[in-house]
């Protein structure tokens, strides 16, 4: 008799092979690419120095979480080697004394150099260490994954964060979710340390400098993320439409990868609802004015719901997205993803159902005073050391090196 296997088992292990077979074609093209950029550069990642401490950012848009870090390590006179793979990465910028910001190259010139690295510790958001084109260095002693989110982090790709050394988490579902994964996978437990969220400090301390602002009448921000499940795919513009029936002003900001992977889509909607005094299109390269300046958020699965929910203390509705956990870390775990299981304390769910009447969703979210009481529990549950976050990394770092090294120091014979 065939054995059974149910369909959410079936699509794991389909997904693994996929992941298998991708590895093998992205070992050769790695290869490949590695000989060529170390006979154009020579000693390709050995940088100036052997550095004690590395931060990889694989794009720019990451700079917010890093930035406090550099900073800290700066104020206190500390050498760090920040390496971009964007090469207008605003690091590029910054007046350093101590800290090092250099562009290595982007797509696979960039993990070429990271495959032969010189450094003692890593420290970077990138997910999917030695599992596809990013290899582990022999000449880096310790590699620490850092959350660049207020959410999940099995909802990396799977096999996002195993062979990481260190993981540094914001709130406790992120040790348990992780003790989770490594046991049912049967892999080695990696060092937790629980340091908070660099780049909510950050923009608290912004929004405390600036101000809130208060608008009449309201503004409503939608800010989808991208692709098939996301709200300008799923209602095109229907929700526009019914947005403009409220009295409230329209700002939609659509997720920049929208502007490339969606692009016909982007511009039959801009041709479709121009901008007027009621309807505004925000393309702004940093985000904090448009977050600042609006009262409530539309939006799907994007990282962006809990910036303005946690920092700007503001509600918002979500939409019933449809995830498949399948290609995801978290389809190993039972539990549904914290990020699901809070969105409910933080706003109301937009459906295909209750569409029509958006406006009463609206209504609700901005007067209901149980929303402020989830936005408050989810703090507590995802946002530690809240203004301390680049103390807590760089306290966790120099004492992870300090140990790194009593352990290299061969013992004294009496």
């Amino acid at each position: 008799m065939l054995a059974y296997i149910d369909p959410g088992t079936g699509s794991m292990l389909f997904t693994i092979l996929i992941g298998l077979l991708s590895a093998g074609v992205y070992k050769f093209k790695d290869i490949a690419v590695k000989a060529r950029f170390l006979m154009s550069s020579g000693n390709a990642g050995k940088l100036e120095d052997n550095p004690d401490y590395a931060i990889f950012s694989d794009h720019k848009r990451y700079w917010n979480v890093f930035e406090p870090v550099c900073d800290e390590f700066e104020k206190r006179e500390i050498p760090l080697i920040y390496m971009t793979a964007s090469p207008d990465d605003p690091a590029l910028q910054k007046p350093y004394k101590y800290v090092k910001c250099e562009f290595i190259g982007e797509g696979n010139k960039a993990f070429a150099r990271l495959n032969t690295l010189h450094a003692d510790i890593v420290l970077s958001t990138t997910p999917s260490l030695d599992v596809l084109y990013w290899k582990r260095s022999k000449y880096v002693k310790y590699y620490v994954h850092m959350p660049h989110a207020a959410s999940d982090l099995t909802m990396y790709r799977m096999f996002g964060i195993d062979f990481y050394d260190a993981i540094l988490t914001s709130g406790d579902y992120h040790e348990e979710q992780i003790r989770a994964l490594e046991k049912v996978r049967g892999i080695p437990e990696k060092e937790i340390e629980k340091t908070g969220l660099t780049f909510l400090d950050t923009m608290k301390a912004r929004l405390e400098a600036e101000g809130s602002v208060k608008n009449e009448p309201p503004v409503v921000l939608l800010a989808p993320s991208w692709g098939e499940s996301a709200i300008l795919s799923k209602f095109g513009g229907k929700i526009i439409d019914e947005l403009l029936k409220t009295p409230y002003k329209i700002v939609i900001r659509p997720h920049p990868q929208s502007f490339t992977s969606e692009k016909e889509l982007m511009d039959s909607l801009m041709a479709k609802y121009p901008e007027s005094d009621r309807l505004e299109w925000n393309r702004d390269n940093d985000n904090f004015e448009v977050l600042r300046r609006s009262d409530i958020m539309i939006s799907d699965f994007s990282g962006v719901m809990f910036d303005f929910s946690l920092v700007f203390d503001k509600p918002l509705i979500y939409t019933d997205v449809q995830y498949d956990a399948s290609p995801y870390d978290a389809c190993w775990l039972e539990e549904e993803p914290w990020t699901f299981r809070v969105l409910p304390k933080l706003g109301l769910k937009l459906t295909e159902d209750n569409l029509d009447n958006i406006g009463t969703l609206i209504d609700k979210c901005l007067n209901d005073s149980e929303f402020e009481q989830g936005r408050n529990e989810a703090r507590e549950e995802t946002w530690a050391y809240m203004g301390e976050g680049a103390r807590c990394v760089t306290d966790y770092l120099i004492n992870k090196h300090a140990q790194l090294q009593s352990a290299a120091e061969p013992e004294k014979v009496e």
